[in-house]
């Protein structure tokens, strides 16, 4: 199915969506595309951006259609090149390659991921070997990693931490990942105060605010539907989150990049269906597939109460004079 082609008019019976609040683009997600709108705007393209500067495909095809270039690597980025690295952050060897270039840097790291990272140094200095609980090979995770001197741990479930040896079971502290389902981060947590009891670390609460919130809104509303769509990434840890607690819920989950990932079999039976969308998904993807269901059904659409959320990050000093939006 092409989302350009038009879709033949066929109402059939009426069906229930519930919107979750909050859903789609979290602050550093907002941040982090505006810094590349900016820069386009302030220095003209092209500029480059280090990895995808979020996991969504139509935020980084809109972004490349602006002048954006996307790379795995510093050394693809020609003398000069301004460069901007992801929200997720990157490790401290990699900000030291571009300064050894010179070349122009803009950090889109997300200031909750930025905390992290100043968490893990802050228990290093006072001598302690962090647990880091995470996804192996995730960029965030990755650049997290990379940002600590001293010894880190990885660990993504609680096995992972009951089987984990390390070297001074009394000197030990842990941090997270922001991007994940906050119950199995407790259940890591858990575990590893059972196998370390003087372990350190930061509380549950300390997970990013916009991924509890979304989990929180993706817990209400499951209570209310017969399918839940989540619109977002496959390489979304937050996304693939919501899709998770969706499915230990019992109810029919699927998680869509967009429309053209959209099964209509799945409505069979189904009287209320839930959307919701990942921290890095644009809400035109979720408007996208509301107009594809109203096309095929009589739908009564309606936005479950949830948390407002009116946190916005500082842009980086040289930007923020810069007018936007980038013209298309």
């Amino acid at each position: 199915m092409s989302s350009s082609a038009p879709l033949p008019v066929q109402k059939g019976r009426k069906i229930n969506v519930i919107l979750a609040q909050p859903r789609g683009f979290c602050a550093g997600v907002e941040r982090a595309i505006e810094i590349v709108e900016r820069a386009i705007a302030l220095y003209g393209p092209p500029v480059y951006v280090r990895h995808e500067i979020v996991h969504n495909k139509r935020v980084v095809e809109s972004l490349r259609a602006k002048g954006a270039v996307f790379v795995e690597e510093l050394d693809e980025i020609p003398e000069g090149g301004v460069t901007i690295f992801s929200a997720h952050g990157v490790a401290e060897k990699v900000e030291n390659a571009a300064h050894l270039r010179e070349l122009p840097v803009l950090d889109a790291t997300c200031p909750l991921v930025a905390k992290v990272h100043k968490e893990g140094q802050r228990y290093a200095r006072d001598g302690y070997d962090v647990v880091l609980i995470g996804h192996e090979g995730h960029p965030e995770v990755e650049g997290t990693m990379g940002r600590i001197h001293g010894t880190v741990y990885l660990v993504s479930t609680p096995e992972d931490a009951m089987n984990l040896k390390v070297k001074d079971p009394k000197k030990l502290a842990y941090i997270s990942q922001t991007t994940l389902s906050v119950d199995d981060t407790r259940e890591v947590i858990q575990a590893l105060k059972k196998r370390f009891p003087h372990i350190i670390g930061p509380d549950v609460k300390d997970i990013c605010y916009a991924t509890q919130n979304r989990q929180s809104a993706v817990r209400a509303i499951v209570q209310q539907i017969d399918l839940l769509l989540v619109v977002g990434a496959h390489n979304s840890s937050n996304s693939n989150r919501l899709k998770e607690i969706g499915s230990e819920s019992g109810v029919q989950t699927h998680l869509i990049e967009d429309i053209n990932s959209f099964d209509p079999t799945w409505l069979d039976g189904v009287q209320t269906i839930g959307i919701t969308s990942g921290a890095s998904t644009p809400d035109e993807l979720v408007q996208e597939l509301i107009d594809l269901l109203r096309h095929h059904h009589d739908i009564d659409i309606r936005t479950l109460e949830g948390e407002e959320e009116n946190v916005v990050f500082k842009l980086p000093s040289e930007l923020r004079a810069v007018n936007t939006p980038v013209p298309q």
